[in-house]
């Protein structure tokens, strides 16, 4: 793949800057309604709180056919009282460009990275282009721990809905902390802070011809990071707003994209968790307090129906690789009525771990076999609907807390199977 930096105007914008301390990147397909706000929020954070340094905003779109490029370039605060800032403001420096490669997110943050690495930039973040939430502060939380010199990575953490990000809550969450022995509560979140060093890192890495260019580099950000034994902290944002989305809709390729990306990484780093008993927090920045949050709504007779569905098309697949007694206990809950379906947090648990040896084991092929997680994914997310429905979010924090720690509890048994490719022992 050719890099950004070899196009002429690149190289010419580049040599015009020579020198940046702090970089933000913005990646973006048609989001012309959304993203005027984000280069003012990101513009307002770098005159806030670092009007010191040499900053640049990078946009890396992957070839808008709306106006979003046209804004990135025009957009702008240019009443700094507004703001409440009365200093002499260095101008934000913009390079708005399309990224080449493989279409989706990991192109657009190779770009990014290359760009920073281009510029020897200390500090960078990158921040989704569809946000109502952001504010000037995200800025200084995602770059100020990798400016002080004592973190290289920083990961978001939000305040979000009981039953918004079910995905990173029921699996991603859970599997990455048993694995890596780091608590990084949001570990695909989407708004990262990191150092120049770590973008330098990431390129080194072979996966820009592969699905981490498409749908995976969130997760693959964070695991590199952690499991590379680089510096990981995390930063309070308030609430992440964006559109919301009922988690009994169909997720199929969402978690395909999410959970084959996960699995990916622990076959690459398993000479790293191996060995990782139990997990500790990290370091987290910012004034935590109660935010409003945007209601999802779900629809439960649905999101119970396509359980059931699962069962009775799917039961053959999963008895190639799921013991008798897991299938039984579906087969039971196939029948339960709303009020008292349940599915355990060890059965899930146990799930999870299954899939993953499976996966790992190739039983049957990868895609097929993580579609067919979906309709248990869906099942889950519904019995902790109906197990949450009157609690609230401390107590939700909580519901999770005893998930991760059954994830932690029953690690030996994805470890001593994970040895033994040929077979479950």
């Amino acid at each position: 793949m050719n890099s950004i930096i070899l196009r002429k105007d690149i190289q010419d914008k580049i040599e015009e800057i020579r020198k940046a301390d702090i970089l933000v990147g913005i990646p973006s397909y048609n989001n012309a309604r959304t993203i005027g706000h984000v280069v003012k929020a990101v513009q307002a954070g770098f005159a806030k709180y670092f009007p010191e340094s040499r900053c640049v905003l990078v946009n890396s779109d992957g070839g808008s056919t709306d106006e979003t490029m046209d804004i990135v370039e025009h957009e702008a605060i240019r009443d700094f009282q507004s703001i409440l800032f009365h200093h002499r403001v260095e101008p934000m420096v913009r390079i708005a460009t399309p990224y080449h490669g493989i279409p989706g997110k990991g192109s657009a943050f190779r770009t990014i990275f290359e760009i920073a690495e281009a510029l020897k930039v200390k500090a960078c973040a990158v921040v989704d282009s569809d946000l109502r939430s952001i504010t000037p502060e995200w800025i200084e939380l995602l770059i100020k721990p990798v400016l002080s010199g004592e973190f290289d990575y920083v990961a978001p953490l939000y305040h979000r809905h009981k039953y918004d990000g079910t995905i990173t809550n029921s699996i991603v969450y859970p599997l990455t902390r048993a694995l890596y022995g780091k608590q990084v509560r949001q570990p695909i979140g989407g708004d990262f802070g990191f150092s120049g060093e770590l973008a330098k890192f990431y390129l080194t890495k072979d996966v820009w011809e592969t699905d981490v260019a498409r749908y995976g580099i969130d997760i693959w950000m964070t695991t590199t990071a952690v499991a590379n034994k680089f510096r990981v902290c995390q930063s309070f944002l308030g609430a992440k707003i964006h559109d919301p989305k009922d988690p009994g809709a169909d997720l199929s390729a969402m978690l395909y994209e999410v959970v084959g990306a996960t699995f990916d990484l622990m076959e690459t780093y398993a000479g790293v968790w191996e060995t990782v008993e139990g997990s500790e927090p990290v370091p987290t920045f910012g004034f935590q307090y109660a935010v409003g949050l945007e209601p999802v709504r779900v629809n439960l007779d649905r999101m119970i129906e396509r359980f059931r569905l699962g069962v009775r098309e799917l039961v053959d697949i999963w008895r190639t690789f799921l013991p008798a007694e897991i299938v039984d206990l579906l087969h039971t809950m196939e029948h339960m009525p709303i009020k008292t379906f349940h599915l355990p947090d060890r059965i899930w648990v146990n799930l999870v771990y299954y899939f993953a040896l499976a996966a790992r084991q190739r039983v049957i092929n990868k895609e097929h076999l993580l579609k067919s997680l979906t309709p248990l994914y869906v099942g889950r997310t519904a019995s902790f609907v109906i197990e949450a429905a009157e609690s609230g979010a401390s107590e939700v924090e909580d519901k999770i807390e005893a998930l991760c720690n059954m994830f932690e509890e029953r690690k030996s048994f994805l470890t001593k199977n994970w040895k033994n490719k040929g077979g479950l022992s």
